[in-house]
């Protein structure tokens, strides 16, 4: 029953034309291998290189910031709790006053 189905949009997948991810990434092993053996001198810090090592470590965190879906936060759910008890304040009592 093809007539209830509703297919998936092709998802939009853009390939870059100037830019070499892999030649970028063996440039910058050579570069981490020279430092370390003393021929460039020492990177200073930079949060920079931090930011993003630990989601890119983990499995699950990694799905996550794929599918671009975001976590509901405490105020989300207190609100919502919130709305919900009013709502069956409302039921039971049939007032709109607390």
């Amino acid at each position: 029953m093809g007539m209830f189905t509703m297919r998936k949009p092709r998802s939009y997948h853009h390939e870059y034309i100037y830019v070499d991810e892999r030649k970028e990434k063996l440039q910058k092993i050579e570069e981490t291998a020279k430092r370390e053996l003393g021929m460039i001198p020492p990177k200073e810090f930079s949060p920079e290189d931090i930011r993003g090592k630990f989601v890119e470590s983990t499995t699950y965190l990694k799905r996550r910031k794929e599918s671009g879906r975001k976590p509901l936060t405490y105020a989300t759910l207190f609100v919502a709790i919130a709305v919900l008890a009013y709502i069956l304040h409302y039921l039971v009592t049939g007032e709109f006053t607390f």
